[in-house]
């Protein structure tokens, strides 16, 4: 039995923990309030931008799993630095290996599938510090000064995930309650959404392994799917009625965008739902033997858990 440290309790964070628990290992949580999201795991309430708290909670753990997100979108910019500056420090200090939830947003717009080997061309103000951050924690790795590696996600999908986690929660809740969803970008564009639990599982056997050390890695992903399509299978499993979609205009977004924060920022990331957005896991899965689980499970649980609510 190993001991490990997460950084938040969000989606990413407990599946892990539940992961990790279920292993047998020793596991530790870091949160501000100090909640504990499995049963068999240790909350710890510290600030994790503080470098010398997150350094003395993580002494004698052999991977520290920085899964923790500063908020919306707005809060980034300054929530995300000394976050990730933390978490670097506090591997420095003790040795463990770090592991980082990241995301797709790095790439910018692409021109067909995304691997982990594509060069970091954001655009958006976001995918820039995301960026930034990733190359940060690779240059310390390439010095010699820690051990680390980023595991990329698309879009978050699964029971846990809610209205703040991402768009398409806020669409199903509006599905699901008989209401037409409006929707950012092309309903019609295909699109990837990993599942959590399949993040969960990444994180843990990456974290383990020194084959994933000094590089990113994407979560093995189901093929894509557009969001009408999505939700009309959501409805179905649900026995909801069959969903009514509507586009919503640019114009609204575009007037709006320089006086409210967060549509600014969902603005700059239009681009991922008015073309194909596509992860490629095959490395992934290839070398770890990682697989996502079966479309048709996701479905019947995510409608479980959201018919619920």
């Amino acid at each position: 039995m190993s001991r490990h440290l997460i950084i938040g309790a969000g989606p990413t964070g407990s599946s892990l923990a539940e992961h990790l628990v279920a292993s047998g290992e020793s596991v530790r949580v870091v949160t501000r309030s100090g909640r504990v999201p499995a049963a068999g795991a240790e909350g710890v309430a510290l600030d994790a931008t503080d470098p010398e708290a997150l350094a003395r909670a993580a002494d004698g753990v052999a991977v520290i799993y920085d899964c923790a997100n500063p908020g919306p979108y707005p809060r980034w910019e300054t929530g995300w630095p000394p976050l990730a500056a933390s978490a670097l420090s506090a591997a420095e200090r003790t040795g463990a290996v770090l592991v980082t939830m990241g995301n797709l947003y790095g790439y910018g717009p692409v021109d067909g599938r995304m691997t982990p080997g594509l060069p970091l061309a954001a655009t958006s103000r976001t995918g820039r510090l995301r960026a930034r951050l990733w190359l940060d924690a690779l240059a310390a790795h390439e010095a010699g000064r820690v051990r680390t590696t980023e595991v990329r996600a698309s879009d978050y999908f699964g029971p846990t995930v809610r209205a703040e986690h991402g768009l398409i929660a806020r669409y199903g809740a509006s599905v699901l309650a008989g209401r037409a969803a409006t929707v950012v970008g092309d309903p019609d564009a295909p699109h990837s959404w990993t599942y959590v639990p399949d993040i969960g599982h990444t994180l843990e056997v990456l974290g383990r392994d020194e084959r994933a050390w000094g590089r990113a890695w994407h979560v093995p992903t189901n093929p894509p799917l557009a969001i009408r399509a999505l939700l009309g299978q959501l409805a179905a499993a649900a026995g909801a009625a069959a969903p009514v979609v509507r586009r919503m205009p640019r114009a609204p977004l575009a007037a709006l965008a320089p006086f409210v924060p967060l549509l600014g920022h969902v603005r700059e990331l239009r681009y991922q739902f008015d073309r194909p957005f596509v992860i490629d896991a095959a490395e992934t899965t290839d070398v770890f033997g990682i697989r996502p689980t079966p479309w048709a499970e996701v479905i019947e649980r995510t409608a479980a858990s959201w018919s619920a609510r």
